[in-house]
């Protein structure tokens, strides 16, 4: 059994009003960092739904709403994410996008309207003791989110004691869990590494200082640092995803080159390792051809890993609500990123995968839309944790 329609805390009336602010949002995407109008839109609708408070310009364009209960307790906190992709979006759908170029292709509009769904039931009930916040969290994409929230200092008056997630799952069947304790998601990190030498008559390239072959090299060897192989502490993958040489021009012999590569490994420890590595080969190149360096790292998630009290007060909930679920799955730990593993720092933190069919289109696909059959089954797996959290 997936999903019991009695246990639904929601009319059918508001259910379809949350489905409607769903569409909504996935109309008008906006990537990470630029979730002005998303963030607008979240806070007029938290409106409407009553907290004592509401907390924005989070890290960002974050969005906190706080629902205090009648006594004191611990605080738990549910996170959903803002941003959408640069991605264009390929349907028929009549809420599809309207931003070209731009599309809510991994969920996170389903999973605002999961949380927008805490928030009626919240606002006509507060918990028995503690606080539940809310928050939509900006930058998950580019993994700059959750470090900016955590370094925000509006963020120290909302503190959990527990802090909860799900991402929506393709691939298993719809409305099905995956939970387990341990690493979920691989720490990854973009590394941009540029080679300077001197442009020359491309006729005369001896004046010069090509990076041609330095860059030849650090192609094969920065992908032989990778052995993607099985998820285990010595796992480590390195995919070249851009190159580039010097101008598209004849007459010019190069001087500068630019490599983009994505490190990925299991644990937080082995990608201190692999960036070791990956900094000494791309010294020895460049010292070696008599070029300048530079590197630099973007989209940096740390492993994120779910900690065993918040999996077991995730369990009990999903036991409590009927939702099948399992531990051991061949598709976890998940090879992609995910940067709410930051809020592990400061508490008791889990995710959990919720199936969006076996035959869903995947996650960052064009043709990808978030399904709505997930926002009941989704929204009572939280409520049942906060109530038996908090009462």
């Amino acid at each position: 059994m997936i999903c019991g329609a009695e246990s639904m805390f929601l009319t059918q009336e508001e259910l379809s009003h949350i489905n409607a602010f769903r569409r909504e949002l996935h109309r008008y995407p906006e990537v990470s960092g630029e979730e002005a109008e998303t963030a607008r839109r979240i806070q007029e609708a938290l409106l409407l739904a009553k907290p004592d408070r509401i907390v924005s310009n989070l890290g960002g364009h974050g969005v906190a709403a706080v629902y205090e209960g009648a006594i004191p307790g611990p605080t738990v906190m549910i996170r959903a994410e803002l941003d959408g992709l640069p991605i264009e979006e390929l349907s028929d759908l009549p809420y599809r996008s309207t931003i070209s170029g731009k599309g809510h292709l991994c969920g996170h509009d389903g999973h605002m309207a999961i949380l927008m769904a805490l928030a009626t039931a919240l606002g006509q009930k507060r918990p028995n003791k503690g606080r539940v916040v809310l928050l939509f969290q900006p930058a998950e994409e580019n993994g700059a989110g959750a470090a900016a929230v955590l370094a925000d200092p509006q963020f120290a008056t909302l503190k959990p004691d527990m802090a909860l997630s799900l991402h929506n799952f393709p691939g298993i069947p719809l409305g099905h869990v995956l939970l387990r304790e341990g690493t979920v998601n691989c720490a990854s990190r973009g590394m941009k590494i540029v080679l300077a030498g001197k442009t020359s008559h491309a006729s005369r390239p001896e004046d010069g200082i090509a990076p041609t072959f330095a860059l030849s090299h650090l192609l094969a060897e920065l992908t032989a640092l990778g052995n993607n192989g099985p998820l285990g502490p010595d796992f480590s993958l390195v995919t070249v995803t851009h190159a580039r040489l010097g101008e598209p021009a004849f007459g010019i012999s190069p001087g500068r080159a630019e490599i983009w590569a994505t490190l990925r490994t299991l644990t937080d420890e082995r990608m201190a390792a692999l960036v070791e590595s990956a900094e000494i080969l791309a010294r020895q190149q460049a010292e070696s051809a008599g070029l300048k360096l530079a590197i630099s790292y973007e989209d940096v998630f740390r492993q994120c890993y779910n900690s065993p009290e918040a999996v077991e007060a995730l369990r009990a909930a999903l036991d409590d609500e009927g939702v099948a679920h399992d531990s051991e799955n061949p598709l976890l730990p998940m090879k992609g990123s995910e940067d709410f593993g930051l809020f592990r720092a400061i508490s008791p933190s889990a995710m959990f995968f919720l199936g969006a069919g076996k035959g869903h289109p995947q996650l960052h696909n064009p043709d990808y839309d978030f399904p709505e059959a997930l926002i009941p089954i989704g929204s009572r797996i939280f409520m049942r944790a906060i109530t038996n959290i908090l009462g």
